[in-house]
């Protein structure tokens, strides 16, 4: 019988991962000397950490970076690139058995070779691993460390046994996987998504316990490659974040693609009976067991602030909600900022680089950048995948500010139609009696793209009503966008202009 899937499972020791780790932490890398004193020491060397080095090398400033792991953080490594490259394949199967939906024949016989699509997330992330190497952030003048830190005062730290002295330093030491305090869980093993793509063998039967943005993407995947799937949450909906007819949307989707949900439902403990874990679940006053090969946890993210000696730099920190930063990513040191995960409410990575930036800006060049500033989108890559940039509804209610909304569904729209893609919407709310965009929300298969429209005209201040004007590719599903767009422009067409309308055109046609 197989073992237990578990936490401790490694990658496979090829060329793809051989490559990898020497990419983004040599064995045999030997830390340079360091120089007396560096305008910028940072912490971190994941999304923020790089992009920060990128930026302040590119000023001129001497730039040391440290990493305990691996450089490119979790994004690289055990998020976003490993992840999307398993989405991808995973539709793939599930187009495949949908093929009916396109006029085509389901293929026989479809078996799902795991290895092989594992394989593939290997060598995607081994490619990709090039453009964080150690080596790269060495030829561009950093001074890449590898180590433990423990600051030593409010202008110095230490790496391993080395101290470094800086006029300013960037925290960016991001968040790793919350584990649940589930009895037996540890003992009978569990997954997390710093493992999860380790694996070279399909679970039959994954239990997921979480209902966020991670478990969803990652049950939906491994439902479509072959895996029998529950998702366990314990509040009444799952993705609390977003607008409720955008979850429901997906809940139909996942129905239809045969995963169990169950709502309102805690994992109470688990334990291996003759190799199979047995895991109990309790909703409202109903218990329950089920039998499954892997657990997978999906329940949020806990800051990597500890062991770093915060309180002799003087920092303010929460192990639940990280490091203290105002609105321009200054600590209650001066000379100390912090970006990215590790700070941050949205936990994204293009937020982190960008706030990261906002930290060499503010720090060399007497900048006032704020990070309240930022117009952050995000997408669950779900399939419909769901996006959203600014405000809900019932944010800016809470704000006191009057909203129109305007929703155009996928249905409606011709791509969507040819593609077989109608389910979904866009969903764009204005500030009422203006065409100022709050935010939006798209449920379509291509929302994480089409929602980067919407992200550009609200930095720019551009409105609907020029929305409206702006000429798409026919046929795209964008075009959704522009139907919102011309939805709000009929609305300033009032009784009163076109009776001033009606009232020309009479007088014209005499």
């Amino acid at each position: 019988m197989s073992p237990p899937f578990d936490a401790s499972i490694t990658a496979p020791q090829d060329a793809w991962e051989d490559k990898r780790l020497a990419d983004l932490h040599p064995v045999a890398w030997a830390n340079p000397k360091p120089m007396d004193w560096y305008q910028l020491v940072i912490v971190g060397a994941g999304s923020a950490g790089v992009a920060a080095a990128e930026l302040a090398i590119a000023m001129g400033l001497k730039v040391a970076m440290i990493e305990r792991h691996l450089i490119g953080g979790t994004c690289l490594n055990t998020g976003c690139v490993p992840s999307k490259a398993l989405i991808r394949t995973a539709r793939l199967y599930a187009d495949m058995r949908n093929a009916g939906r396109y006029g085509g024949k389901v293929p026989d016989h479809i078996e799902v070779d795991f290895t092989a699509v594992m394989d593939r997330v290997r060598r995607i992330r081994s490619h990709l691993s090039g453009g964080s190497s150690v080596r790269r952030m060495a030829s561009l003048g950093v001074d890449m460390f590898f180590g433990n830190v423990r600051f030593t005062g409010a202008d110095t730290l230490m790496v391993n046994d080395l101290t470094l002295r800086f006029g300013k330093a960037m925290i960016a030491t991001g968040t790793r996987p919350h584990i649940p305090n589930v009895p037996g869980l540890r003992e009978a093993g569990f997954l997390t998504n710093a493992t999860v793509f380790n694996l070279t063998e399909l679970p039959k039967r994954l239990l997921v316990i979480g209902g966020g943005p991670v478990g969803c993407e990652l049950a939906q995947a491994f439902r479509q490659l072959g895996s029998k799937v529950t998702i366990v949450q314990d509040k009444p909906l799952f993705l609390e974040k977003e607008e409720r007819d955008a979850a429901q949307i997906l809940s139909d989707a996942f129905a239809r693609d045969g995963i169990e949900v169950r709502l309102n439902t805690t994992a109470t403990a688990v334990r291996v009976e003759n190799g199979v874990k047995q895991v109990d679940l309790l909703s409202a006053d109903y218990k329950s067991t089920i039998e499954v090969d892997a657990i997978l946890t999906g329940v949020g993210r806990v800051p990597n602030v500890q062991g770093m000696d915060l309180e002799k730099a003087g920092i303010k920190y929460d192990d639940e909600k990280g490091i203290s930063v105002d609105d321009f990513l200054v600590t209650n040191n001066p000379r100390i900022y912090a970006a990215g995960d590790v700070c941050l409410e949205d936990q994204y990575t293009d937020t982190a680089a960008a706030s990261a930036r906002i930290v060499v800006n503010n720090a060399f060049m007497r900048g006032r950048m704020r990070l309240s500033e930022l117009v952050i989108p995000w997408c669950t890559y779900t399939d419909p995948e769901i996006a959203h940039v600014g405000l809900y509804v019932r944010e800016a209610n809470l704000k006191g500010i009057p909203v129109k909304t305007f929703t155009v569904p996928m249905h409606q729209i011709d791509r969507a139609v040819t593609d077989s893609e109608e389910g979904g919407f866009v969903k764009i709310h204005i500030r009422e009696g203006t065409d100022t965009i709050l935010g939006a929300t798209i449920v379509a298969r291509h929302a994480g793209e089409m929602i980067n429209e919407i992200t550009l005209a609200m930095v720019a201040k551009i409105g609907l009503r020029t929305l409206a004007r702006v000429i798409h590719a026919y046929p795209t599903q964008a075009e959704a966008i522009r139907e919102a767009a011309k939805a709000y422009s009929r609305t300033r067409i009032t009784s009163r202009l076109r009776a001033r309308l009606q009232k020309w055109l009479a007088r014209t046609t005499e």
